[in-house]
């Protein structure tokens, strides 16, 4: 950067530790930042404005792919799935006879954290499962959805509960230990949005005294690190952060990163 630094006007951002006011210091003819991924809570969108930096990013090409996502893990919750697998290869079916009844996934009551493209796209999805579908959001929308301004209050109305709003500092524990507890000991909660948004402690703590039924996690706090007490949670479904993580949909979202960086080179 000191060497070389000067001499950059855009810049490719694949995730990681963020682009912060100090990189953008040492890039002082930078001009464009694209963000290979959807949001840009990992970059200082304040000061890249200050500066005159436009920063893009790849909505839409992958809402379909973390839509289905965050189903597969309300799924694999509801259904016991791992737990199943586990049985079936560890030789007890044969001997041990049929598992415990699983809970059903048709006709549930599903709340839903944040109703941007995303959040949309699994409401669609869920209409084929018979689901009532409810949302929180910053705002109410035009949508055929019950809209509840209360967090806390939708969480007591539903069955299972997705979150899927933006990270950054004005969404940080949205979903505190109230909201978790009141989705109460048969509710599943889902997060596929950023680690972040969920109190991650709280959360724990609710699966271990009972007060929470199930979870399904693509993303923690603080990635790569996840709270050991999870590992042996059997009504708990993790994934390493892939929700958008096929060929496909990865695919998409290079070309647009790549596209966003194109367009602003002509103009």
């Amino acid at each position: 950067l000191a060497q070389h630094g000067a001499g950059f006007k855009a810049a490719l951002y694949l995730g990681g530790n963020g682009v912060n006011d100090d990189l953008m210091t040492a890039l002082p003819a930078l001009r464009i930042i694209s963000n290979y991924g959807v949001g840009y809570d990992t970059i200082d969108a304040k000061s890249a404005a200050k500066r005159g930096i436009i920063v893009t990013h790849t909505p839409n090409v992958l809402n379909d792919e973390v839509a289905n996502t965050a189903i597969l893990l309300w799924f694999a919750v509801s259904r016991q799935l791992l737990l199943n697998d586990a049985y079936v290869r560890a030789g007890r079916w044969e001997h041990e006879g049929a598992m415990p009844l699983s809970r059903s996934v048709q006709g549930r009551t599903v709340g839903i954290v944040g109703l941007g493209r995303i959040g949309h796209t699994i409401a669609k999805k869920l209409e084929v499962f018979d689901a009532s579908v409810l949302y929180h959001a910053r705002s109410r929308k035009n949508v055929p959805y019950k809209y509840y301004p209360d967090l806390t209050e939708m969480a007591e109305a539903c069955d299972v509960m997705i979150v899927i709003t933006s990270g950054g500092q004005e969404t940080r524990h949205l979903v505190n230990a109230d909201v978790i507890d009141a989705l109460g000991p048969d509710g599943i909660l889902v997060n596929v949005s950023r680690g972040s948004v969920v109190d991650e402690a709280a959360l724990v703590k609710s699966l271990r005294d009972g007060k929470l039924g199930g979870a399904g996690l693509d993303v923690f706090a603080n990635e790569p690190k996840v709270p050991e007490d999870l590992f042996s949670m059997g009504n708990v479904v993790l994934q390493p952060h892939v929700g958008s993580a096929t060929y496909e949909t990865r695919q998409a979202m290079g070309e647009l990163a790549c596209e966003n960086l194109i367009r602003w080179a002509q103009g």
